[in-house]
C-alpha cells in the first residue's frame, strides 16, 4: 500500500476537518498516512517518491492559507522536476468568490507543471452547495485511495 502525506491549509478548519475524516479512510485502506497542518518543505520531500493529497480551502484573492502558503512557494522556488510523486488535490472555495478553489487549482497546476502524476480528478468543494465538506470529501477520499 502506499505512503502518503496528508498536507492542510485551513483558516476556519474546514480543510482540517476533511483531512481528519481522510486520514482513518486511507488507514483503512491500509495506507500509511501523516497528516501536516504546517508542512515544511521537508516534510514535503519525505514523500516525494510516495503520494501527497492536498486539502486546502482558498481565501482573499485565490490566495493560500498561512497553513500551506508557505510550503507552496517553497516546492515554486526550490523543487524542479517531481516525476516520482503521485498526488490528490481537494480544493474547498465558496463559488460566490471570483477565485473559486484558487489555492488547490494552484497547488495542482504547479504539480503538473513539474511532471507530478495527478491521481484522479481534482474535487472542488462549494461551501454554498456542501457547507459539511467531509459529506463530500469523504467518499471521493475513499474511491482516490483504492486507486492508489
Amino acid at each position: 500500500m502506499a505512503k502518503i502525506g496528508i498536507f492542510v491549509g485551513t483558516v476556519y478548519g474546514n480543510a482540517l476537518l476533511a483531512a481528519e475524516e481522510a486520514e482513518p479512510i486511507l488507514q483503512q485502506q491500509g495506507h500509511s498516512v501523516t497528516l501536516f497542518e504546517d508542512a515544511t518543505l521537508a516534510d514535503w520531500q519525505a514523500f516525494s517518491h510516495d503520494v501527497a493529497l492536498i486539502i486546502t480551502s482558498t481565501t482573499g484573492q485565490g490566495d493560500f492559507p498561512d497553513t500551506l502558503s508557505g510550503l507552496f512557494h517553497a516546492i515554486k522556488d526550490k523543487l524542479g522536476h517531481q516525476p516520482a510523486l503521485r498526488y490528490g488535490v481537494i480544493a474547498l472555495g465558496d463559488s460566490s468568490y471570483e477565485h473559486f478553489c484558487g489555492a488547490g487549482k494552484a497547488f495542482d497546476a504547479l504539480l503538473q507543471e513539474q511532471g507530478a502524476q495527478r491521481v484522479g480528478e481534482t474535487l472542488l468543494v462549494d461551501a454554498t452547495e456542501n457547507p459539511e465538506p467531509e459529506v463530500v470529501t469523504s467518499p471521493w477520499v475513499e474511491a482516490w485511495g483504492a486507486q492508489l
